[in-house]
């Protein structure tokens, strides 16, 4: 018997307790129909679990997917996301080397729901993401993907809704123990504990004749690691070029128009620099659950969900920032216009340290009643109260993410060198004649603090009944209904200390850091993975030193006193240089669904039919808490920095609504008793993100040449709506062996975009361009100098303009107005659609013990980003084929399972951080990961394991519009595994 497992909680306790007096004595439990909640049978190991997950594929209607628990405590993966991975269409995203968030057919986290037993659960902080690495796989019997639309399911799925079950004492019956422990060897650590723990423990039991249950698990996972990565923050087009360079120092390579002229558009790196960041991670996951069950007609389930999980990471970084103007000596462009090779003056070199500590707290606790009402009427009330919180600031000591920037504006040229290899090169030239800085040059140049909090929360009331038509008349099985009200918040601040200390290098203080504070090193055992790393790549070098030490020599030293203004140093991001903003979105949705299930013969062939529709209503309410700026300031070089009224931050708050009817039906025909035919229609939807609905209007901090952005929300934005069609047959030959081909078809509306329309503010004047900036520069010009940045803001005090009090040049009414590139989000009016083909074998290979799953998603539509143009698009995040590969070998206690897992190359988003108005994109190169598994069990009780995570130490690796517009390459190496689990009988 297949046994529904509701819940609900605070509220729903009172209204439990008075249902309860008047159903003390009925009969059973309410059971659900085969296709809704497959039946859980203790059957361990792979096999076990191959042939549960195909059973839930079977008798589902719809196209659904899963994948259950190999035995208690023991899931196939270590991590939820990669065990998702396994499933036809799922593909994943890595965060830190760790699977964290899955794109289903195409479509990237924010267009997938995720539930917890079937309520919906916030996303990650200030998200509607959820991140799978922050919740432990223990206590997980079963992920359900549902691909297609359901009424009775919460909206948010247009990709899917994955549902994640977990254990209920009533379900089991029996007394239930196990504990596990596992030390793990990360391969890329060097600061951390080359071996850390995982221990776990799981309890479930049924007393008093069944009628209580209690049921626990709790896990604690730890793993210390390294990432070394190469990034580039973003690219420039159509960069000012200088005319009068010697042919000798421009090649370029783009095709040639009617004059013979190279045409077309051409693109610059604003900056490289290369990273090393030692992380520890600690997680740890909790479930407790009581259920009672005073009759048979009534079950009554109390639970609570908590994660806590908290990274902490200190980086050291290397490399250099370039503005562009008359500061290009040569540069070399390849047939798309990347920049592979430049020579340019000016600017800086650094050698920055960072720390942060992260930390995110999820939590559910809700409280459920099922109620068997009559022979034919059951209902269900369920209430939770969830949320999720990060916090970037959980670091004791900074109670911020911060940042030293070190380094010297000393130098003669730099050159950028992406020609061979993987990794581009970024070597400077020093005016001590060397490429090498030594310790006695290094200089202060900015810190800055960043706090960034997020959180999410959702309160959702649920009311649910299923009657049964116990006449078999019709061919109508049952009829299901339900009514919710769902809150939903998401909302977050961002404090900003400013760069603070005395920015760039004028005044100088290179006596303020001692040359023995810093420790050279070579790059040899640096992104060595790639072609081009290692001791290949230039700059051959980098430093470290210690961050504590440098900020209190900097805190003892760079008073008001010295900078003057308020540009002290101090390590708070709540700085009285800095900003704060706070902004918040929420949504209340009011639903309503019916379906019916029907199963009746046509010309002798089994048929079923699940037909339904469902209707929702969401207000939408931002609030906006943001300062108000009041001009742009120039420091020098490429220090621009946006100004604020005093104590003149304001709160903005704007309204939306929108309103959805989703309908559905999904048919399935058994063509014979192993081959099955589905056919299923019908619309879902996704909520735009919350940086867009946020309203209110802001401008960049930073506003550098070339990066003068700003942004406003839209709160009516329309949610992206998708009316899907699917096609699939299967044909289930044996005991845990089946090939499936499905196709499936998206059009999705109100597609969200982004408009950059460039614009002026009153009040807001430039500098640059202006006419002291052009008299700068032509007195510079005319003396046969380079007028760069810095030679500029010289030029300009000699002509009279004075530095104020904090040592900026003003901007006067002489000066034109900023051109801004405001961004705001906009619902396209174009349809887009996207479509597919699933293809999956899974095959159980008689009594050998051996079996082999192949599985593979094939998907392209209207939706992709035409790198050749610099128009504004709304392509579709995430799109990509995938592959995966599982072979194993289980028999007399010995299981050996081997996985690849592969995802072809796919759009990550639009926009960089220092990318240009034309929004650029980031894409990411394809990737494949071999993973292992060897599980031998020593008695019945105890079982030894090995995991191998990661065994071809695959890269990450990102790029622009081109693959020569670098972007970013990411180096963890592979992880290991050796424990054991203990099962008490």
């Amino acid at each position: 018997m297949n046994t529904v497992n509701y819940k609900l909680s605070h509220v729903a306790i009172l209204i439990g307790a008075v249902l309860g007096t008047s159903m003390v004595q009925a009969e059973e439990a309410v059971s659900q129909v085969a296709e809704e909640t497959p039946e859980v049978i203790e059957v361990r190991g792979i096999k076990g679990s191959l042939i549960r997950s195909m059973n839930v594929k079977r008798d589902m209607s719809g196209v659904v997917d899963a994948i259950s628990a190999e035995e208690m405590g023991k899931f196939p993966d270590t991590n939820l996301a990669e065990s998702l991975q396994r499933i036809t269409g799922v593909a994943v995203s890595r965060s830190n080397g760790e699977g964290s968030q899955i794109t289903v057919r195409g479509f990237g986290p924010d267009f997938n729901l995720v539930t917890l037993n079937g309520r919906q659960m916030p996303g990650t902080g200030n998200s509607r993401s959820y991140n799978f690495e922050n919740l432990s796989s223990d206590g997980v019997t079963a992920l359900e993907v549902y691909k297609t639309a359901r009424a009775d399911n919460p909206t948010g799925g247009l990709g899917a809704t994955v549902n994640i079950v977990t254990a209920r004492p009533l379900d089991s019956g029996a007394e239930k123990m196990s504990f596990s422990a596992k030390a793990i060897h990360d391969s890329s650590n060097v600061a951390g504990d080359d071996i850390t723990p995982e221990v776990s423990a799981l309890y479930s039991n049924a007393f008093l004749d069944e009628t209580v249950g209690f049921g626990f698990n709790i896990n604690h996972h730890r793993r210390d690691f390294q990432q070394q990565s190469a990034n580039i923050q973003g690219w420039q087009a159509n960069v000012d070029l200088p005319t009068n360079l010697e042919a000798g120092n421009v090649i370029d390579n783009r095709p040639l128009n009617e004059q013979g002229v190279p045409a077309g558009d051409y693109f610059f790196p604003r900056d490289m620099n290369y990273q090393i960041s030692d992380l520890q991670r600690e997680r740890t996951n909790g479930q407790v659950v009581f259920q009672y069950a005073p009759g048979d007609d009534l079950v009554m389930t109390l639970d609570y969900t908590g994660t806590k999980s908290i990274t902490g990471k200190n980086g050291i970084s290397w490399g250099m920032w370039n503005d562009y103007g008359g500061n290009i000596n040569g540069y070399e462009l390849d047939e798309n216009g990347t920049v592979v090779y430049a020579d340019i003056s000016g600017n800086d070199g650094s050698f920055s340290a960072s720390r942060s500590t992260t930390e995110v707290k999820e939590r559910s606790i809700g409280f459920n009643v099922q109620w068997q009402a009559s022979d034919t009427l059951s209902l269900t009330l369920d209430y939770h109260d969830s949320q999720s919180e990060t916090d970037n600031g959980a670091d004791v000591g900074l109670g911020s993410e911060g940042t030293l920037v070190l380094g010297s504006d000393q130098l003669t040229t730099k050159r950028y060198d992406y020609r061979s290899g993987e990794i581009p090169h970024a070597e400077i030239l020093w005016k001590n004649g060397t490429n090498e800085l030594a310790a006695s040059e290094i200089d202060s140049h900015f810190s800055q603090f960043v706090h960034s909090p997020g959180k999410a929360t959702v309160e959702q009331l649920q009311l649910d009944g299923v009657w049964e038509n116990l006449s078999d008349r019709w061919g109508l099985v049952n009829i299901k209904f339900g009514v919710a009200r769902t809150e939903q918040e998401m909302s977050g601040s961002n404090a900003w200390s400013g760069l603070i200390g005395g920015f760039l290098f004028n005044p100088a203080w290179p006596e303020l850091f001692p040359d023995g504070m810093f420790t050279q090193h070579d790059t040899s055992d640096f992104l060595n993975a790639f072609d081009g790393g290692g001791s290949a790549l230039q700059p051959h070098y980098y430093y470290t030193f210690d961050f504590d030490e440098v900020a209190a020599r900097s805190e003892a030293f760079l008073t008001n006193e010295l900078l003057g203004g308020k540009d002290y140093f101090a390590t708070t991001a709540y700085h009285d240089m800095g900003t704060l903003s706070r902004d918040s979105v929420t949504e209340e949705t009011s639903s309503i669904y019916l379906s019916s299930f029907w199963e009746f013969e046509v010309a002798s062939y089994p048929v079923q039919i699940n037909a339904g529709v469902r209707y929702e209503q969401t207000d939408v309410t931002s609030s906006t808490f943001q300062p108000t700026p009041t001009a742009v300031w120039w420091k020098g070089g490429s220090e621009w920095h946006t100004q604020y009224v005093p104590d003149g931050d304001a709160f903005f708050t704007l309204e939306g609504e929108h309103d959805v009817v989703l309908p559905m039906v999904d048919l399935r025909v058994d063509v014979t008793d192993e081959l099955v035919a589905r056919l299923s229609w019908g619309k879902t939807i996704s909520r735009a993100p919350l940086g867009d609905l946020v309203g209110g209007r802001s401008l960049t901090n930073s506003p550098k040449i070339g990066s003068r952005n700003a942004s406003e929300g839209n709160t009516n934005l329309q949610p992206f709506e998708s009316t899907n069609f699917d096609l699939s047959l299967e044909y289930y030959y044996s005991e845990g062996s089946y090939a499936a081909i499905g196709y499936f078809d998206k059009s999705v509306k109100n597609f969200i975009g982004s408009q950059v329309n460039s614009t002026t503010v009153d009040g807001f004047h430039d500098i640059y361009q202006g006419p002291r900036w052009l008299q700068a520069v032509a007195d510079i010009e005319s003396r046969g100098e380079q007028a760069t940045n810095d030679a500029i803001f010289a030029q300009m005090q000699a002509n009279g303009a004075t530095l104020n009090e904090q040592g900026y040049i003003t901007p006067n009414a002489e000066d034109p107005l900023i051109v801004w590139d405001f961004t705001r989000p906009f619902n396209a009016p174009d349809t887009k659609s996207v479509d597919g083909i699933e293809v999956a074998v899974q095959h159980l290979i008689g009594e050998t013990g051996f079996g082999v799953g192949v599985n593979a998603t094939f998907v392209n539509g209207d939706v992709e980003f035409d790198v050749a143009s610099l128009k504004q698009q709304t392509p579709l995040t995430g799109l990509s084929d995938s592959a995966n590969f599982q072979v194993f070998y289980e028999l007399d206690g010995l299981s050996v399972k081997l996985t690849y897992a592969w995802r072809d190359e796919y759009l990550i988003g639009v926009g960089q951080d220092q990318g240009s108005s034309d929004n650029p994109p980031q894409f990411a190169k394809a990737f494949g990961q071999w993973d292992m598994s060897v599980n031998y069990d020593m008695t019945e009780q105890l079982t030894v394991f090995f995991e191998g995570v990661n065994l071809n130490d695959e890269t990450e690796q990102g790029f622009g519009r081109y693959e020569r517009q670098f972007l970013f390459a990411r180096q963890y190496g592979p992880r290991y595994a050796l424990g054991f689990r203990y099962t008490f009988n």
